[in-house]
Order: structure tokens, then sequence, then C-alpha cells
């Protein structure tokens, strides 16, 4: 199967019920990803429960769990097509609980649609998506400001939203002049694909127009091999199936490649992309591949791919620049919250706060400051307490950014500088 058009990962992010699920649902409808008859009978499943307005969000709510409880829990990957683009949508889960699947989704996303419900506006969740996409690299946004159906299509209130969230993308350095915000009810269906009668006020594209006017992102397939990897199966008949997207660089068959921090190695027998072999695969790529001699206890979520003559960077400690989202109180040396950089999470300590900076300018403000708080930026010395993966954001971007947990919440967000190997 060769993909003709050029591929786009799809992040959908915002508030929890603000309708992510059912905007991506009416899209893979609308391109003719899901067939008709499925949407009525989801309708229909929906309206024996009493949740109607469900009906597009149950297409990518396929887990069981999910349609009881009525949110996203994991990252569901769909396929669906527009005229110039395929996508793969990463539906990102907007609850508190999942915000660590979110990271993962959005750190594999070329761009994001915001989904901010017209009758709530900004939420706190919509503040650290926004953060988030932003420090996790995503560069390319399209606002929906959704259910507008429940808002009477009101103009003032779209423009109201508009303006909020406007200033909030203003606040990490997007601009929201060059954004467009687009006026939808994808329950309803207006402006996803063609222009709704319902917003005559509105002049801007839909949002499938926006999405064709995605720039494609430049290929990092002169990169070193990097594929961080998700999951490991075992499959019957091949044998261990480790699965993950190719974020940098080219895989053959025939490569000898190393998983690190595991320190296993092997040559590639196969490679899978949407249940089909491939002789190769590059960035973006979603596939499974198989390696002699790896066995199923010897790679795990977390580990990175890469070839042996260039292994994947194995962190002794590293520096790194960061922005501080939130915190109760301040963050001192000796800190050890989770760290999520690409599939891994591991729990790491803070070895030394070298300097404060001014996080609209980046200038220094302070050296080897005691403590840093929410809304401070910083360049920081880190130490995994577990081997982990890690490049410096100049080399390898996709593997450079990370995301700091502590308490539920997504505490800092950043980037690496450079890299002291583990010897």
């Amino acid at each position: 199967m060769a993909a003709v058009k050029p591929h786009l990962n799809l992040a959908v992010i915002g508030h929890i019920d603000h309708g992510k699920s059912t905007l991506v649902g009416r899209l893979m409808f609308e391109t003719g990803a899901v067939p008709a008859h499925l949407i009525e009978k989801y309708k229909a499943e929906a309206r024996e429960k009493g949740k109607e307005s469900f009906a597009f969000a149950w297409v990518m709510d396929s887990l069981k769990e999910e349609r009881e409880r009525g949110i996203t829990i994991d990252i569901a990957h769909r396929r669906f097509d527009t005229d110039k683009y395929y996508f793969t949508v990463v539906d990102c889960p907007g609850h508190r609980d999942f915000v660590k699947n979110m990271i993962t989704g959005a750190s594999q996303a070329d761009a994001a649609i915001l989904v901010v419900a017209a009758p709530d506006g900004v939420m706190a969740q919509t503040k650290e998506h926004v953060f988030l996409s932003r420090t996790l690299g995503i560069n390319q946004l399209i606002i929906a400001v959704n259910k507008m159906d429940a808002s009477k299509y009101s103009q003032e209130r779209y423009e109201q939203v508009k303006k909020e969230v406007g200033q909030l993308l203003g606040m990490v350095g997007f601009k929201a002049s060059e954004i467009p915000f687009i006026p939808t009810s994808a329950f309803e269906g207006d402006n996803m694909s063609k222009k709704s009668a319902n917003t005559p006020w509105y002049t801007g594209p839909t949002i499938l127009e926006s999405l064709n006017a995605l720039k494609e992102p430049e290929k990092p397939d002169k990169l070193p091999l990097r594929i961080p990897v998700q999951d490991a199966y075992t499959i019957s008949g091949i044998g261990t199936v480790p699965v993950g997207r190719v974020e940098t660089g080219i895989m053959k068959k025939g490569d000898t490649v190393i998983f690190n921090p595991s320190g296993v190695s092997g040559e590639v027998k196969s490679i899978e992309m949407h249940h089909e072999e491939a002789p190769q695969a590059g960035p973006g790529d979603n596939i499974g591949w198989n390696v002699r001699g790896v066995g199923k206890n010897d790679v795990r979520r977390g580990d990175v791919c890469g070839p042996t003559a260039n292994p994947p960077s194995v962190a002794d400690e590293f520096t790194a620049q960061i922005v501080v989202l939130q915190h109760p109180s301040a963050i001192t040396v000796g800190y050890t919250p989770v760290f999520h950089c690409h599939t891994a999470q591991t729990a790491c300590t803070l070895l030394a706060i070298n300097k404060k900076l001014d996080p609209k300018s980046g200038q220094v403000k302070e050296e080897n400051p005691t403590f840093i708080k929410a809304g401070d930026a910083a360049i920081v010395t880190i130490k995994p307490t577990r081997p982990m993966v890690i490049e410096p954001v100049k080399e390898i971007p996709q593997l450079g950014r990370f995301a700091i947990r502590d308490m539920g919440m997504t505490i800092a967000a950043g980037m690496c500088i450079s890299v002291t190997l583990k010897k």
C-alpha cells in the first residue's frame, strides 16, 4: 500500500465534554471513513441509553468502559482522508486523570484541533492543553469553537471565546491572527465539511478546508532512526512485535537495531503498517516490527529503537530548560516527579537549578536560585532514577521534549539541552 497522499498526525485536544470525540466522529463520517449505516447503528444504541448526543463520539470511543462512562480514556488512532492528506487522528483525552495519555498523544502530532465549547469558553484543561501542545512542539493549530448550536449560533459569543482563546495562545507564543477560529457544531455538522447557513456572519474556512491548508511537516528522515516503543506484543507465528511511531530516520528490513535503555539488539525481520507488510518505514509511520533474537521480556514501553551504529542516548543526567506551569508550592533541589518523554515515564530528580529565566524573553533573571515556582522558567540539571533515553532538542527535537507530572497534574514542560551519557 503506497500512501500516495502525504500523512499528518492530528491531535484533537481540549477540555472534557467540549465535544472532541464528537468532532472526530463527525470528521470520520464526513470524509467517508465511517459508513453512514454504522452511525445510524450508534445513534439507535445511544438513543436507547438516553445519550443521543454521543452517537458520533462512539465512533472513537470503541472501548466499552468509555461508552458506559461517556469519556475518552485511551488514545484511539483512526484514519481519515481529505483530498490533500491522509490523517491519523490521535483523539486526546480531556479528562483530568488522562492528561498523561494526552501528553503521549500530543507529542506524536504534527498539528492539533483545539476544541473549545462556545457556552463554556476557556477552561482549566484548555489552558493546560495549549501549554502542553506548544512545549511538545505542535506549531499548527486549528480552533473549533464548538457547540455553537447551544449558544444559538451567536456571533457575539463566538467573538468573546475567540478573544479569550487568542489571549491564551499569545501567552505561549502562538499568533492568534494566523490561526483559524471556526464556529462549529460537531453534533449538527455546522462548518465541518461545508459552510453553515446558521453562521452567515462567518466567512472563514470550514474544518476540512483548514485541514487541507495545513503545511506538511518536514520529514526528519535524514536524522538517525528513533522509534519510541509504545507497546510490545507476542504474535503467534511471528514472535515479539514492538509497536510505535517512527519519529526520525528510516528503518529498512535487514537493518541491525538496538533498543535502549534495555540494550538488546538484532536484525529487523519484518515491518508492518496498517496490517500490511512494508519494506521500510519513515517518520510519522505507525508500525509494528519484528527483530530477530529480541524476546517479549527484552523490550518495553519507553524503550527507543535506533541503529546499533548510532544508538539512542541513555542519560546518566541531562540539562534542560523547563517552564513551571503549576505547582502548589516551591520546587527545590531533590524534587523527584515523573518525567513523560516520548513513550517513557520515568521518575527523575532535580540535581541543580542553574538559572532562573524570564519566561517571555528567555533572559537570565537569577543564577543558582534556591527554588522555582509556577510561572518561572529555568535551566536545570536532572538525574533519571533509572535509565532513560532522551536526546538534545537541537539534535533530535522529537525526543528532546518532555512534560513533568506530579500529584495528578502537569507541573512543568521542557526540553533537553544536553545529555551526559550513561557509561
